[in-house]
């Protein structure tokens, strides 16, 4: 799902308490191995975030010829993954 410029995950905050499980980890790896071309090659560090309810996000930031693009996926209690969202963050001089 592309949301251009709405941050779908504003409001949330960065969870210092806990880290992406095993589980969630090994989703995000498949999930950037499966982008296209060198978009895989220009992720950037990524936010383990919470909604204070349960449910957790990973941001996965992917800059591609000037625009930096944030990947969220989202998680439940479980750390199934339950949504991916893609909107652009922002841009950048190449």
């Amino acid at each position: 799902m592309f949301a251009n410029h709405t941050n779908p995950v504003a409001g949330w905050q960065v969870d210092f308490k806990s880290e992406p499980s095993q589980a969630v980890q090994k989703d995000a790896q498949d999930y950037i191995s499966k982008l296209p071309g060198m978009e895989k090659n220009w992720t950037g560090p990524q936010s383990w975030l919470t909604d204070g309810k349960g449910q957790h996000a990973l941001v996965i930031p992917v800059a591609v010829n000037g625009t930096d693009w944030g990947h969220v996926l989202i998680y439940d209690k479980n750390d199934k993954r339950i949504k991916v969202i893609k909107y652009m963050m922002g841009h950048y001089a190449c």
